[in-house]
């Protein structure tokens, strides 16, 4: 049986190949896992995805399972250990955002009910469906990653520029930017 036709962009890694198939553009609607991605895609700031793809595992660990009400509440010492944690990426800034947008994740949940409905709102509830040929033509940002990196700024996050933006728009399904010829695309739906 010959391998199925995907997006390329994942290379050999078994990893990145299990990442592709099984979860990037699947639309995401649990609020944990929205909070995971958005503390990852602001780790990977500046780092290939691969690298903080090898670290999740270490992540969930080191931040509670991305519990937002537990790491909406580190203190220094915490942060400490973590900036100690060889399993993580060790930057003060990404740490400090990490607790700081725990903080103003809570505080979206209380105003909009939950995460979710904040953040989908950015592409009116239901996914994108572009129809890119190659990767080449996929943008690194667009109109609504401008949008919700602007409001996520207003409301305090950080490690949120548009396109981080946009990489969590495409790792959480909100746009479908498999390629069209790639076995997902249609898999993930509309």
């Amino acid at each position: 049986m010959s391998e199925p036709t995907r997006c390329g962009w994942h290379g050999t890694d078994p990893l990145y190949i299990q990442y592709h198939d099984e979860e990037w553009g699947l639309p995401l609607h649990d609020e944990r896992r929205l909070f995971e991605m958005l503390i990852l895609e602001g780790a990977q700031a500046g780092l290939s995805w691969i690298t903080v793809l090898r670290k999740r595992e270490a992540y969930r660990k080191a931040f509670d399972n991305f519990d937002p009400n537990k790491v909406a509440r580190y203190d220094e010492d915490k942060i400490a250990s973590l900036l100690a944690d060889p399993g993580i990426i060790r930057n003060r800034a990404k740490v400090n955002a990490a607790v700081g947008n725990a903080k103003a994740f809570l505080a979206v949940q209380q105003e909009f009910g939950s995460f979710d409905a904040y953040i989908w709102q950015f592409v009116g509830g239901k996914p994108i469906r572009n129809k890119w040929k190659t990767l080449r033509e996929i943008p690194a940002e667009t109109a609504e990653s401008q949008a919700m990196s602007k409001d996520l700024k207003k409301r305090g996050f950080r490690f949120v520029g548009p396109t981080i933006c946009y990489a969590h728009m495409q790792a959480t399904g909100m746009v479908n930017d498999h390629l069209v010829d790639c076995f997902r695309y249609n898999e993930v739906g509309e």
